[in-house]
This record gives structure tokens, C-alpha cells and sequence, in this order.
């Protein structure tokens, strides 16, 4: 075998490599595009499904504020007191906080 032989199969040798990693990574960008459109659409299925529910929630809540207003009334307003209980702390957060 003389250097040009050599060379040049040195040469073919490079080039074959590099269509094969040119492939490879043709292939793993399609792989990483499929994937993201899957993801994609389960994210848009459970969104779907997410609205749903909140609008069947939407619908009970309303039906029992409408059925039960005083009760409804009750229940929001010891709501807000543990909301604010929790925000500001159950010793007085104002004292606490600085303010």
C-alpha cells in the first residue's frame, strides 16, 4: 500500500464516520421532536381535562351558594379568618413582623 492509498482510504474512512454521526444525529433530533410533540399533547389532554373538572367545580359551588346562601356565606367568612390567621400567625403577625 503506498501513502495516496492510504490517505485516501484514511479519507473515505473520515467521511463514512461523519455521514454516520451526520445520521445519528438526524435521527436523535427526530426522536427528541416525536417525544416533545407526545408531551405535548398529553399536556393538552390533561389541560383539557383540568378544565373540565374546574368547570364541573364551578357549577356545584354555584348551585350551593344559590341553594344555601347563609351557609355559604358562614363558610366563606371562617375561611377568611383561618386564611388570615395563617397569614399573619395565630400570635399577631403584625407584633411579630415588625409592622
Amino acid at each position: 500500500m503506498n501513502d495516496d492509498s492510504i490517505g485516501g482510504a484514511a479519507r473515505d474512512a473520515a467521511g463514512k464516520a461523519q455521514d454516520a454521526a451526520g445520521r445519528l444525529a438526524e435521527g436523535a433530533g427526530e426522536r427528541a421532536q416525536s417525544i416533545a410533540r407526545q408531551v405535548a399533547d398529553r399536556a393538552g389532554d390533561a389541560l383539557d381535562e383540568a378544565q373540565q373538572v374546574t368547570d364541573r367545580a364551578t357549577h356545584h359551588v354555584g348551585k350551593a351558594v344559590r341553594d344555601q346562601p347563609v351557609i355559604s356565606l358562614l363558610v366563606s367568612a371562617v375561611v377568611g379568618y383561618a386564611l388570615g390567621l395563617l397569614t399573619l400567625g395565630l400570635g399577631g403577625g403584625a407584633r411579630h413582623r415588625g409592622w
